[in-house]
């Protein structure tokens, strides 16, 4: 499987990596993870509790590339944006798997747009494109198609399925669950967010994995098309 990305949405302000972790076990429930996970969510939680989303340079560069891109502010709270406003109004985060679990911390540590997908769910090659309106998108949550809008950035496969809508909502179809064993995870950032930040957030996402859920990773560099 390749990764690629158009130039056109690299023009827009988009910064992306990948990492693939292949060979997890994402059925257990590590007590070390979970003793670390409970502490940090409360120190982010301090950190953020006050926090003007459109002050910070990295939160509002998300914003900032919607606006680039012609994406209503309003409906569209980037990925990053929304589970931090979630981490403060609950004081906590979901927890669905381990897997999940650690790139939500990592996504909150660091405040870039990540997201995990099944690799052995994939058709093809993915791709980070501009929509032309004819892609499948079933997102998660939801059981039938809904449409998709001409020009916005999405990761799709080669089967013309989106697997993210921007850096917003996945899909049911490479959900992260307890019996996935091949994952790739999206990095992406913004004009504000130095490419030495995607790098380091992709290897942590990589180092923890695979600490607390076996496996071993690697970082991939797109192809530009």
């Amino acid at each position: 499987m390749k990764f690629k990305v158009e130039k056109a949405v690299l023009d827009s302000g988009v910064k992306i990596i990948f990492a693939v972790v292949e060979g997890i076990d994402n059925r257990s429930n590590n007590e070390q993870w979970q003793e670390y996970r409970t502490q940090r969510i409360a120190e982010l939680y301090e950190e953020y509790k006050d926090l003007d989303i459109h002050a910070d340079p990295i939160l509002e560069g998300f914003n900032i590339l919607h606006d680039n891109v012609g994406v209503k502010r309003r409906k569209n709270i980037p990925a990053s944006e929304n589970l931090i406003k979630l981490l403060v109004k609950r004081g906590e985060v979901f927890y669905i798997n381990q897997a999940v679990d650690i790139y939500n911390l990592i996504s909150l540590e660091s405040k870039l747009a990540l997201g995990a997908h099944n690799i052995d769910n994939v058709d093809g090659d993915v791709t980070l494109r501009f929509t032309d309106g004819s892609e499948r998108y079933i997102p998660l949550g939801q059981t039938e198609p809904l449409p998709v809008a001409a020009h916005e950035y999405c990761y799709c496969d080669d089967s013309n399925e989106v697997l993210c809508r921007l850096e917003i909502r996945q899909v049911n179809k490479t959900a992260v669950d307890e019996n996935a064993v091949n994952v790739f995870y999206i990095v992406q950032g913004n004009e504000a967010t130095p490419d030495e930040l995607l790098t380091e957030t992709a290897q942590r996402i990589i180092d923890t994995t695979t600490k607390y859920c076996g496996g071993s990773g690697h970082i991939v560099i797109p192809d530009v098309i």
